[in-house]
Formats: C-alpha cells, sequence, structure tokens
C-alpha cells in the first residue's frame, strides 16, 4: 500500500474486491509508509471478512514498531492474531530515523523488540537495506538477528521512490551472503538461504524470484495497480485493475523484452538466475549503465558463489533457453 498523500486510505472493499478474484491469496503484506499509521479499527473489519469466508489468509505487517513501544496496549489484540504477521527493520548507519529526526539506535531498537516479547510473547524478523553507506556494517545485522534468535534479510537498495539515481552494486552485497554462508550463520540471514535455494533450482521469493509477476499484486490507496511494489513506486509497469478483476490475468514484467536480462551473454552464464533473478534489479542496473561493472564484479566472485552451492566452477552449466521466461497471451 503505496500513496503519495499520507493521509490516503486504501478502502477495504477494493481488497475484497480482489479476494473475491483471487481467494487463493497466501499473504497481505502492509507497508508503506507504515501501517501502524492507521488505527487497529482500520484492520479488524479485513479479518472479520476472512473469518467469515474462512479465507486461510494471513496479513504481515512490516513496521518500524515505534508507536507500538510508545503505545503497545490497543494493538496487542491484532498483534497476537493467529492471521497476523509481525516484520521490522533495523540497520546500521544512521539510515533510519525516529520522528524527531534523531537517529534509530541499536539502543532504540531493541527497546521496540523487548516491547513486542513483552506484550506479545515474540520477537519480530527484521530487514536491513544495504547501501554503500553501511555496507561495512551488514554483517553487524546478521550478529545482532543472532543474539536475538530472530531471522534478517538485508536486502540491497534498489532505485526506487526516494532513492533516485546510481543503484547499488549487487555484488557488494554478494560478498557479505559469502561471508555470511563462510562464518556459519546462513541460519540468520534470509536471501542466503535463498541464494542456496536459487543455486539449487529451489523456488525463491523477492528480490530473487523471476517470475514473482505471476503472484503478486500491489494495491495503492491511489486506484493505481501493480505486480511489484518497486515498479509501483516508480509508477511503472501498471495493471488494468477491472482488467484483472473481470477474469484477466496480465504478465507485465515477463513480457517486456527490456526486463529479460541485462545483456545477451547473460544467457550463457551459469549466474543467470542469480544476476537476473530481479526485473527491477535488471532495470535500475541498464538505466544507470552499470552492466558492465556489474558483471566484471559478478565474474569475479562466480566461483566462490557456485562452490558455495556445490558446484564445480569448472562444470558449470550455462543458461542456453532464451525463451523460457516468455509469457504470449
Amino acid at each position: 500500500m503505496i500513496s503519495d498523500k499520507k493521509t490516503d486510505e486504501l478502502p477495504l472493499e477494493q481488497i475484497y474486491q480482489f479476494l473475491e478474484r483471487f481467494p487463493e491469496t497466501n499473504t497481505i503484506i502492509v507497508n508503506g509508509g507504515d501501517p501502524l499509521m492507521m488505527k487497529p479499527d482500520y484492520y479488524w473489519p479485513l479479518f472479520n471478512w476472512l473469518d467469515e469466508r474462512d479465507y486461510d489468509t494471513t496479513v504481515s505487517f512490516t513496521t518500524n514498531l515505534w508507536p507500538f513501544y510508545k503505545n503497545p496496549e490497543p494493538w496487542v489484540e491484532l498483534f497476537t492474531h493467529w492471521r497476523m504477521g509481525i516484520h521490522t527493520s533495523f540497520q546500521y548507519g544512521g539510515g533510519r530515523l525516529k520522528g524527531d529526526f534523531s537517529e534509530f539506535t541499536e539502543e532504540d531498537f531493541w527497546k521496540c523488540s523487548d516491547t513486542v516479547l513483552e506484550y506479545c510473547g515474540y520477537r519480530p524478523e527484521f530487514i536491513a537495506v544495504i547501501t554503500e553507506e553501511n555496507i561495512d556494517r551488514a554483517i553487524d545485522n546478521v550478529l545482532l538477528a543472532k543474539e536475538m534468535g530472530v531471522e534478517c534479510k538485508l536486502n540491497y537498495a534498489d532505485a526506487s521512490g526516494e532513492i533516485k539515481g546510481q543503484p547499488f552494486l549487487m555484488g557488494h552485497l554478494y560478498e557479505v551472503y559469502l561471508e555470511i554462508h563462510e562464518r556459519g550463520l546462513t541460519e540468520w540471514e534470509f536471501n542466503t538461504k535463498q541464494l542456496l535455494d536459487r543455486l539449487a533450482n529451489k523456488a525463491t521469493q523477492c528480490p530473487q524470484a523471476r517470475n514473482c509477476d505471476e503472484g503478486i499484486r500491489v494495491l495503492q490507496p491511489s486506484g493505481d495497480y501493480y505486480s511489484c511494489g518497486a515498479f509501483g513506486d516508480d509508477r511503472e509497469k501498471p495493471i488494468d485493475f477491472d482488467y484483472e478483476m473481470s477474469g484477466g490475468f496480465a504478465y507485465p514484467l515477463r513480457n517486456e523484452p527490456e526486463l529479460q536480462t541485462m545483456k545477451q551473454a547473460c544467457y550463457t552464464c551459469p549466474l543467470f538466475d542469480i544476476c537476473n533473478g530481479c526485473r527491477k534489479t535488471i532495470k535500475d542496473v541498464k538505466q544507470a549503465g552499470m552492466t558492465e561493472p556489474h558483471c566484471r564484479k559478478m565474474k569475479e566472485i562466480a566461483p566462490r558463489i557456485l562452490e558455495m552451492g556445490g558446484i564445480d566452477p569448472s562444470k558449470a552449466t550455462p543458461y542456453v533457453n532464451e525463451e523460457r521466461d516468455f509469457i504470449h497471451v
């Protein structure tokens, strides 16, 4: 749920319409913005609607938890509901600020996490956005997750929304994933596990889900409708909501030739699915003219990545099927 105006509210009727069209929906992820900007009363009708229809759908909040820390009581019943999943965010290097624009410190993060533990009986997992400015402390997030007994997710910053210009060089974060694996910390970091799954040709999730536009939809208070939150931030690749609600289905990313691969040579590289796993990353890297710097960095660490997955680099199989990802409708 993304909007230019913080006061905009997504009509629940639009969610109900979507769920009636796609009753197999597994999870509704609420982010933005922050889900706690809305009062709990906004969400209970959705939970009741799901209960009345016996849907298995869960709801996930990605929240900074600061409002909960300040006043937990109104949220406890919602946070402990069986449908609810809570994720939060933290990163070293001053990337997160509190309402008074002071730095959200590790001490602040512990206070928020401890409050959820005290009132709800669990600690939430967290996401850290890694940039060139804070990558030297990326591993510290994983060590913090281990200390808390939760899993973190280290995501590289894409060039969307308020973050414009040159995207993060993805290879630098893949070096961090390698270090996480080599230091025996894989249990505590989501994307390192995903990298191992990708190397084993198993299904993966964002930001390593090449065919994500078959299973993700983004509803925005403004009425915009997308298959990717990052493209939605940029107001690119929209979908016609009425078309899909009437029975159609769109693949707005897989049918775009410029989003298939960073360059043609990728099709002969065993790291094809690693570098081209996210079509937003493909777009960002190509648009910034960073394809060759990206490629050089990934080739430098390719043997270590392949060996991490138990693959002999000298026997790695190239990706050769150029038509695999195209959907013709």
